[in-house]
């Protein structure tokens, strides 16, 4: 339990039921101005200048109350608030309901708050303070009329008001929802035009409702009030979103010379310098946030990472590095670390803190850095040990990690990667993946054979896999093979995933191959618009030069060239076409 908690629970200066119940009494003072942390107990006799009226709590209560003291004291958290809800709900004592509120927030018990916030108003009705709580529960419940009559109520008594929660909390509802909370938010900014909260909600409560427009005029028609932080922030968000960012990033900054000190504002004003690329000015911001918040591993890791995407590795690592001193098992900041010792060449390094990384989001991730690292080595064996004892320990992502280890080994090892595939195939015998993987290995082989049983092997039990349907028509295609069920696959893949280039492409193919050149020409054509790689660029080239357009197949392989200059698919087929 946080040490949060334990504060609400803390020991009792002097021990001794006496003492504790006379601390107990002093719960039924009727005038509070601000919630204590903890019930204390009371000064001794000669530093108190006036008598101290105590309420009546029969010793049932008192009883309770102390079990329920001693209870948060020892963890019994649960004791504790059920005692607490009891005798507030019994003795109706302002302080006692109050206390029994402030013990559920501590426990995220909303429900037994919201219900002691709402007796807290019965009891005490002119303490701003119990309204403006049950105002906040209130809008946690979704509960949002009644949070803001019970928040008009704090604004008549001149209490401290907390508008821009209820405006967030009603952001995200339906149309209906916010429409109402708008209506109430506008007439009360009628008669409270520099009510700063009040601007920032009918402004929010705008743009969340798509009308950006009024949103600005509304902050517009209010400057004094719109130079809060909040609003402020607003208005950038609103001109960034309508791709107005260097507005955005002017409006935060002329605000931070008035608010220097705004976290929120300083980090809103950093995220949008990186989303234009001006990483430098980025990183400025971020130091500046870490010097004021030199606790935060949030700030550390955000400004590390933009030092990684300015290439500044060195930099990056040393944050990184101090972040994992203070967080030795924070896996992203492990997973990033690597990244920069990798660019600074320390390969070993980068190999000891990706492994470090735990199984969570950035697992996976860090075992394809390392296999791909070692495999830049050629260190075959040891990729193969680390990959054995990361299955074992990790059984759960044991497919996953032998896909790794398989892409990685498939370019530069084929040879293994096939064993490896036979290996996982042992234990996942049906695995589409796996065999898909086998299949495209066997492929590079040239066991075409070999390919097209692991692809018909896959159809058999997911007739409905596009890519599988793709591959194998497009081999047959390829192959000038039969060429009428190649036709078939590929459409019933086409109707599956209309949209993919690569099977447009396909389809495009075994056009050709039928003789069908227009069609072939409008496929490839649509298909090469919509992915201009330098396969598709080979292709659409073959048909155009068969169909007379010599000139418009040489233009295009020239500019697949110019984005593939390694492509020897283009140089052979253009030698092969002007060989005819």
């Amino acid at each position: 339990m946080s040490a949060t908690i334990k504060a609400v629970f803390h020991r009792l200066p002097m021990p001794g039921a006496l003492v504790l119940a006379l601390a107990l009494a002093g719960c039924a003072s009727t005038e509070r101005e601000s919630p204590a942390p903890a019930i204390a107990a009371p000064p001794a006799a000669e530093t108190v200048e006036e008598p101290v009226v105590y309420g009546q709590f029969t010793p049932d209560t008192l009883f309770d109350l102390m079990v329920a003291e001693i209870a948060g004291q020892r963890n019994r958290y649960d004791i504790a608030l059920d005692n607490y809800l009891s005798q507030a709900r019994k003795t109706r004592d302002a302080a006692v309901v109050e206390r029994a509120m402030r013990v559920a927030e501590f426990l995220g018990a909303h429900q037994p708050a919201l219900e002691m916030a709402m007796l807290w108003t019965e009891v005490d009705g002119k303490n701003p303070e119990a309204f403006r709580a049950a105002a906040l529960h209130q809008a946690r419940a979704g509960q949002h009329e009644l949070a803001m009559q019970s928040m008009q109520q704090v604004l008549n008594m001149q209490g401290e008001t907390h508008f821009d929660f209820l405006a967030l909390a009603a952001a995200q509802t339906d149309d209906a929802t916010r429409a109402a909370m708008l209506e109430s938010i506008g007439q009360l900014l009628e008669k409270n035009p520099q009510n700063a909260q009040l601007v920032f909600s009918k402004a929010l409560l705008l743009q969340q409702g798509g009308d950006d427009e009024a949103a600005l005029a509304v902050l517009d028609q209010h400057p004094q009030a719109a130079t809060a932080p909040p609003a402020l922030m607003l208005r950038a968000r609103v001109l960034a979103g309508d791709g107005h960012n260097q507005d955005a990033i002017d409006i935060l900054q002329q605000g931070l010379l008035e608010h220097p000190g705004d976290t929120r504002m300083r980090l809103l004003l950093a995220r949008l310098l990186v989303a234009t690329g001006d990483l430098e000015a980025a990183s400025s911001q971020f130091s500046t946030l870490i010097e004021q918040n030199p606790g935060d591993s949030d700030l550390l890791l955000s400004l590390a990472l933009v030092h990684l995407e300015n290439n500044q590795f060195t930099q990056a690592a040393r944050h990184l590095e101090h972040l994992v001193e203070a967080e030795p098992e924070n896996d992203t900041a492990l997973y990033h670390l690597g990244i920069a010792y990798r660019e600074l060449e320390r390969s070993d390094a980068a190999l000891r803190a990706w492994l470090q990384v735990q199984a969570g989001r950035e697992y996976l991730g860090s075992r394809l850095l390392t296999s791909q690292l070692l495999m830049e080595q050629k260190k075959y064996e040891e990729l193969a040990q680390i990959m054995l004892n990361e299955r074992a320990s990790n059984p759960d992502m044991a497919l996953q990690l032998y896909l790794i280890e398989i892409e990685t080994l498939a370019e530069k090892a084929p040879e293994i990667a096939r064993t490896r595939v036979d290996q996982a195939l042992e234990t996942f015998t049906l695995d589409a993946s796996l065999l898909y993987a086998r299949a495209m290995l066997a492929e590079k082989a040239g066991d075409i054979v070999a390919m097209e049983t692991d692809l018909r092997r896959i159809l058999q039990n997911e007739p409905d896999n596009a890519m599988v349907l793709n591959a194998l028509g497009y081999t047959l295609a390829d192959r000038n093979e039969k060429l009428d069920e190649a036709l078939q696959l590929i459409e019933q893949a086409v109707a599956l995933e209309p949209d993919d280039p690569a099977i447009i492409d396909s389809l495009g193919w075994v056009h050709y191959r039928l003789g069908n050149l227009d069609l072939a020409e409008t496929y490839l054509r649509k298909a090469y618009l919509l992915y201009p790689d330098h396969e598709v660029a080979a292709h659409l080239g073959e048909v155009l030069w068969m169909r007379g357009k010599r000139k418009e197949a040489l233009k295009i392989w020239a500019e697949a060239l110019q984005d593939n200059p390694q492509s020897q698919l283009i140089r052979s087929t253009r030698q092969r076409m002007e060989a005819n």
